[in-house]
């Protein structure tokens, strides 16, 4: 958890950005799963988190052009029977650095005044922000944001202080463990479910929660598959895509593609190979100053390179990636932010991941990249390409139309026991070039090979 120091610092920062222009951040509260008594877990805004450490339900935090005051709603009548006594606003004042006021008071001291905020993630806290300050505020809505104080945000959050390092390096470590527990429990004759099970034990023995819903699937072709029912068989590829959330929110996202025997058959080492390949040339090339959309054209570069040499893609390996013919075996961005949010801060939209006058682009695949940035020390990304036999593009004639005859269907079909692969790390951007925070999880073949089916 960040200390007292590091919330002061980061608050006086952004009141440095903001100057006199008060502000208002939303914790946001509890969603009901179908009636209200029966709630999701609790997550707290992720701007929240940032500033004020704790997930305090219904809190919000404001800052009056000198300084921050929690308001928080006053203790349901049951609370203490059934949920425990909440801390005292004397420890919370400790324990955040902030003066802490009833929620009562909170409407009294906005009245009148042009207050700043961010849309929270649910519809009753918008619905709250807009009746207090007089205008409509939507969950999702980036169209209307406050710009200043989003790209104040966006400015503190996109380098990460050492307290932030440090919660990225806590949810490595878990995400380490889940995976390996994850190669070690794969059986064929299993559900993915167990497996799925395996990983995401080892997170709740360290008193966390996922990133995200965890994808453990032989389907890999589905980029965010929500099944793991499926029986497990010699011969299939298994997917997992599992990232650990820290107690203090901050998340873990690693994907990893391992057959469900233990041994990769010709076919499918090939291409893994090549994902491996085109993994480590976009790894090599994160460093300050690089424009992190030419690490996903080499990516996809390397990745054609590999399928025309493989009798798959036919062409210039330059060409096939700059046109997206690479992109119908490889349709997504090769990686995002990463920090609070695992698509960290994409609640304030493309603003947050492409640099001021830069856009989306609109041809398919690159037009899925999330991140368009020049990277910096301290920023954190994922490094993620993937291949993928998805019946949904490559039976496309729109998209067939695309390839041509340079795509090799009769000898893409070849490779009929590879669904998708995707392989996937966390990368902190150091001041001389990066460090791979989850580079203990087995990647390579020999690595995994040894530890699928150890448990």
């Amino acid at each position: 958890m960040p200390s007292q120091a590091h919330l002061d610092d980061r608050r006086a920062k952004l009141a440095r950005l903001l100057g006199a222009r008060p502000a208002l951040i939303a914790a946001g509260v509890p969603r009901p799963r179908n009636y209200a008594a029966n709630q999701y877990p609790f997550r707290a805004s992720s701007h929240f988190l940032y500033l004020f450490g704790m997930p305090l339900r219904g809190a919000m935090g404001v800052y009056d052009g000198s300084a921050f005051t929690l308001y928080l709603p006053d203790p349901h009548p049951g609370q203490a029977l059934w949920e425990g006594a909440p801390p005292t606003p004397q420890q919370l004042a400790a324990a955040t650095g902030c003066e802490v006021r009833p929620f009562a008071r909170l409407a009294a001291s906005l009245r009148g005044r042009a207050v700043a905020t961010l849309p929270a993630p649910d519809l009753e806290t918008c619905l709250e922000q807009s009746r207090m300050l007089g205008r409509e505020i939507r969950p999702g809505n980036v169209d209307v944001l406050d710009v200043p104080l989003a790209e104040a945000l966006i400015s503190l959050r996109l380098q990460h202080d050492a307290a932030a390092v440090a919660e990225l390096r806590l949810a490595a470590e878990a995400t380490e463990a889940a995976h390996r527990a994850g190669m070690a429990a794969t059986r064929a004759g299993r559900r993915a479910w167990t497996v799925r099970a395996a990983m995401e034990a080892e997170l709740a023995e360290r008193g966390m929660t996922t990133a995200y819903p965890s994808i453990v699937t032989p389907h890999g072709e589905i980029l965010h598959s929500e099944r793991s029912d499926q029986e497990l068989a010699d011969g299939d590829l298994l997917l997992a895509d599992v990232g650990a959330e820290t107690r203090a929110g901050w998340a873990g996202d690693v994907t990893r593609t391992w057959p469900v025997s233990g041994r990769f058959s010709p076919t499918q080492r090939d291409l893994y190979a090549l994902v491996l390949e085109a993994q480590r040339q976009a790894i090599a090339a994160v460093t300050p100053g690089t424009r992190y959309r030419n690490v996903h054209r080499l990516a996809a570069q390397a990745l054609a390179a590999g399928l025309v040499s493989l009798g798959i893609l036919r062409g210039d390996p330059i060409a096939l990636a700059e046109d997206g013919v690479v992109a119908l075996l490889f349709p997504h961005g090769v990686g995002h932010l990463l920090g609070l949010d695992v698509h960290d801060m994409e609640d304030l939209g493309d603003r947050a991941g492409y640099a001021p006058g830069r856009q989306r682009a609109t041809q398919f695949g690159l037009s899925a990249l999330r991140l368009d940035r020049d990277l910096l020390p301290g920023m954190a990304v994922t490094i993620e390409p993937g291949l993928y036999l998805s019946p949904a593009i490559l039976d496309d004639p729109g998209l067939a139309r695309l390839a041509g005859d340079r795509l090799n269907r009769s000898r893409l079909a070849q490779f009929h026991d590879v669904r998708g692969i995707r392989i996937e790390d966390d990368v902190l951007v150091t001041e001389t070039g990066r460090e791979v925070l989850t580079a203990g999880i087995p990647k390579s073949v020999d690595e995994i090979e040894t530890a699928v089916g150890l448990g």
